[in-house]
């Protein structure tokens, strides 16, 4: 039996699990769980939003420590989310903590970057879709305020390569987490620096950027000392979502994937990016992919909403369980309310709960206002779906082909509701499965790298025939579908072409 450790360390919590490979199946094991979120951190009279992304490294110390009771590791590796990032100084130690992306520190930065150097620039070099929360605007936003840190700063990492050099002391940034940056060009293969020139953010902060699968060594002495035992580390396919669709039980090239978590990544796998008029019209991103392929993709809010709502979601004095919430939303009346889940005050923290924003939004936009927490989440999970649909007409319309099947993996593929309304919304079927698709692919990836398996391909074969998969169909009549469509379409604002 040969074992791995992937670790996956995302914005809810973090998970360090053993993968074991035998007889052609994969097995999985979560060894050691650890919460992780943002924390506020007082800042010149106001409230930054960061990461403790120390007490992170202690948790996976722990987990780490804890897995040589499972047998010998042949390597581990890391993802996590992506977007954000930590400077180190010229000794190698971490300057502050990490920005959270959700932080209000970019506002205005994306129209203060189109003024310097335009928004058709900054695609055609990058082929990133604009959001606030990207990369650049917070390295242009310490620009914009003149931030000390910048000036100290020897060394750029993203998240996931901020751990792998505490592990390794190995200084380099994962090609897949690195083009989440919108600062990556695809077409030279490297940074876009007369982007980050143009913008003043200083490029010598930038180290080499490594393709997934890459074995940057073994653990520091220090830190194999600590966990009791060495093993090698690999540059996995570190932005979770590459992890995520790399466990694709795919048996061919026509489907589309959904990422479903915190956030939910709707997309296709293509070979090059995809940069032209009408990916820049519908706001399409170019995220790397494993061996160098792309996920042509956008991001939708996902189940960030229903995080959010669960806060203030209490039955006998406790807090709603998911699957709770799931069960009462499927009980009510369907295609009542409509919103547009990436609707700007849903996707940043605010005073205001949930609840009260999707009830104000129903207001502004001519709706009756649902009237429980349980039409708001059904209201979510359908908006979600129309959403979804909304993605695949507009990737089917570039790419020139129509798509037969939706895989939903990760945590969200074990929602039954919101499974079910994107079939019965999309018109396709859906597989759900891997749950744990984040872990997985982060394994495949490092037994590919250690010949374990051969290929990409075998490995999807393999992760197919070692987990059990859900296959939803249509079964709300399409007449009712389409008149919803319609006026989710109506109340969103939102154009079909």
């Amino acid at each position: 039996m040969a074992n791995y450790i992937s670790i996956d360390v995302g914005a809810e919590s973090g998970r360090v699990s053993l993968i074991s490979f035998r007889d052609e199946k994969i097995y999985l094991r979560e060894i050691y769980r650890f919460p992780t979120g943002g924390t506020f951190l007082p800042v010149n009279g106001r409230e930054a939003f960061v990461w403790n992304i120390v007490r992170f490294l202690d948790e996976i110390l722990n987990g780490l420590k804890m897995s040589k009771n499972f047998g010998e590791i042949n390597s581990i590796g890391i993802d996590t989310w992506g977007l954000d990032f930590a400077l180190l100084d010229r000794t190698g130690m971490l300057i502050s903590l990490p920005y959270h992306y959700r932080d209000l520190r970019t506002e205005g930065m994306m129209e203060y970057a189109f003024k310097r150097v335009g928004k058709k620039y900054i695609y055609e070099n990058t082929g990133i879709q604009f959001m606030q929360i990207n990369t650049l605007y917070q390295l242009l936003s310490m620009v914009v305020n003149n931030s000390p840190l910048l000036k100290i700063a020897e060394t750029f990492l993203m998240i996931p390569d901020l751990f792998n050099y505490w592990l390794t002391g190995v200084k380099v940034c994962e090609f897949t987490d690195a083009t989440t940056t919108q600062f990556y060009n695809p077409f030279k293969k490297y940074w876009s620096i007369e982007l980050l020139e143009k913008l003043n953010i200083p490029t010598k902060i930038f180290p080499e950027i490594v393709g997934p699968g890459t074995i940057l060594g073994d653990l520091r002495e220090s830190v194999s000392n600590r966990i009791g035992y060495n093993v090698k580390v690999i540059a996995t396919t570190s932005h979770d979502t590459a992890s995520a669709v790399a466990a694709v039980p795919a048996a061919n090239k026509n489907f589309a994937y959904i990422s479903s978590g915190t956030w939910s990544l709707v997309g296709v796998e293509v070979d090059k990016p995809i940069v032209n008029e009408l990916s820049f019209k519908y706001n399409f991103t170019n995220e790397g992919g494993y061996n160098y392929t792309y996920r042509f993709l956008k991001n939708v809010s996902g189940l960030w909403l229903i995080q959010e709502l669960r806060r203030e979601w209490y039955i006998d004095n406790r807090i709603i369980s998911y699957p709770e919430i799931v069960k009462i939303a499927a009980e009510k009346r369907g295609f009542q309310y409509f919103i547009d889940p990436d609707y700007k005050e849903f996707i940043f923290l605010s005073n205001l709960k949930m609840s009260e924003r999707i009830i104000r939004y129903c207001k502004e936009t001519g709706q009756k206002s649902p009237k429980n927490l349980g039409e708001i989440a059904r209201t979510i999970f359908e908006s979600l779906a129309f959403k979804y649909r909304w993605v695949i007409e507009k990737i089917e319309k570039i790419i020139g082909r129509r798509i037969d099947t939706i895989h939903i993996v990760g945590g969200g593929s074990k929602n039954t509701l919101l499974n079910q309304l994107t079939s019965d919304i999309t018109r396709k079927t859906v597989i759900a499965g891997p749950s744990e698709a984040t872990t997985i692919g982060n394994a495949v990836v490092q037994m590919i790298s250690m010949n374990e398996i051969g290929d990409l391909k075998k490995a999807r074969k393999i992760i197919s025939n070692s987990f059990k998969l859900q296959k939803y169909t249509p079964i709300v009549d399409e007449n009712i579908v389409e008149e919803a469509y319609t006026k989710w379409l109506e109340k969103t604002g939102i154009k079909v072409f």
